[in-house]
């Protein structure tokens, strides 16, 4: 009987375990456009039944934008079946769509992502013929021009007569002259509120008193200003006063004069002939 034969006991070296790293993953890029419905609505407060602004390039309504990188001017077209409005990018047939506003608004659903990027990034017309209607800026242009009237309301209500005469002699010239007090009020009370951000720089404007000061004196003839509205004279004897600088309004050249080493005494002449 064969003897069975000896099992040699070989060694083995000990294998390193290689773990393979998990591929790395990109992290994804947060985009910049925020997909949202969008609307447009036309400027100046215009609502016509339809308006269409320009869809593709032409030599009537040029439709570029200018490519800051590539320093190239990039023509614009609105491909109802394209992704980029450029049409540098767009592949294969194309079909043109047309973009018009109706009664001054038009809206773009969220899945129309390259019009929307045409109407708010590269319209030439943006800005001009149309905007972003965007409800947060809206409201807060609204809140500032609340708050713009109740502080001119507030400061029509507590101003000084005289000067808020001034004021008023601005909007509606000599007539304020037959105008009592009370009326007087009221109408500054109705500026303020219909343009406070100008009544509150004529009611910071020095100028407007010396002005309405120095209408006041020629509705009186202390002072007299002459047919061709150059030259301011004294009522009394003619003498000659100032002469009107070229295409300047002639009071509103008599109330800076008064600001004036020579002009202070004639002003303070003036006002006590007034009184």
């Amino acid at each position: 009987m064969a003897k069975k034969a000896k099992a040699e006991n070989i060694e083995v070296a000990p294998q390193e375990v290689v773990v393979k790293a998990a591929p790395t993953v990109n992290p994804v890029k947060k985009q910049s456009w925020e997909v949202k419905n969008r609307t447009y609505v036309l400027t100046g407060g215009k609502e016509p039944l339809t308006f269409t602004i320009p869809s593709k390039h032409s030599r009537r309504h040029p439709l570029l934008w200018f490519d800051p990188k590539s320093q190239v001017q990039r023509e614009l077209r609105y491909a109802t079946n394209q992704s980029s409005p450029f049409k540098d990018e767009q592949k294969g047939e194309v079909t043109l769509g047309h973009i018009t506003f109706r009664d001054g608004v038009l809206t773009v659903p969220e899945q129309n992502v390259q019009l929307q990027k045409l109407l708010s990034l590269y319209h030439p017309f943006l800005g001009q013929r149309y905007k972003e209607h965007v409800p947060e800026s809206i409201a807060a242009d609204q809140v500032e021009e609340i708050e713009w009237e109740i502080e001119a309301l507030n400061l029509a209500k507590s101003i000084d007569i005289d000067l808020g005469e001034a004021i008023v002699r601005v909007e509606i010239g000599s007539q304020v002259n037959n105008m009592s007090t009370r009326e007087i009020r009221r109408d500054l009370l109705l500026l303020a509120k219909r343009n406070p951000k100008l009544f509150l720089s004529l009611a910071s404007d020095e100028n407007v008193q010396l002005r309405n000061f120095a209408i006041k004196a020629v509705e009186n003839d202390i002072v007299i200003l002459s047919p061709d509205n150059k030259t301011f004279t004294w009522g009394s004897n003619d003498r000659k006063l100032m002469t009107v600088p070229f295409d300047e309004n002639p009071y509103s050249a008599l109330a800076a004069w008064f600001k004036t080493d020579e002009g202070i005494e004639v002003f303070r002449s003036i006002e006590k002939r007034l009184n």
